[in-house]
């Protein structure tokens, strides 16, 4: 088994309770179970501003899949949950986005990790932090360290 890190957000319809649904599922994936999960934080959009603030969270999970069988489990959550991609940054459902993988570093026409920015994003740091403080963001160090560069980035723990 391998450990994963996923980043859960959403700004549309009931984000409290999407993010939770897909909690519950990441939890039904096959060989795969939510070891852990962080609070939830809320954050202001990144890139296009004109939409609702966001609740995050990132759950550590526990998978016997490789790195590009989670994305595509992940997606295929997504999609439940009407997750459209309409644009950059845009409003969305629920955003699932595979940080971290135990396989290491990964760089397909698919899949990048670790995961682009999250080394630069507050509200995918505060919560990684939170269950995971030394977690190892490859080419850029400890998710508490990598989170007090951020310090400028509005994020706040609400549940």
């Amino acid at each position: 088994m391998a450990t994963a890190y996923v980043g859960i957000g959403s700004n549309l319809g009931e984000p409290r309770r999407q993010i939770e649904a897909a909690l519950d599922e990441l939890d039904r994936v096959p060989r795969t179970r939510v070891a852990r999960r962080s609070s939830l934080y809320r954050s202001a959009p990144a890139g296009h501003a004109d939409q609702p603030d966001f609740l995050n969270a990132v759950a550590r999970l526990e998978t016997g899949l490789d790195a590009e069988a989670l994305l595509g489990e992940l997606q295929a959550i997504e999609q439940r949950h009407g997750r459209e991609r309409s644009f950059a940054n845009a409003p969305r459902t629920l955003d699932l986005d595979l940080l971290l993988h135990e396989a290491g570093a990964a760089g397909t026409p698919r899949l990048t990790l670790p995961h682009p920015r999250m080394h630069e994003r507050a509200f995918v740091l505060a919560p990684l932090a939170e269950i995971a403080p030394d977690a190892e963001v490859p080419g850029h160090g400890r998710a508490v360290e990598l989170l007090a560069r951020c310090a400028g980035q509005h994020v706040a723990r609400i549940a």
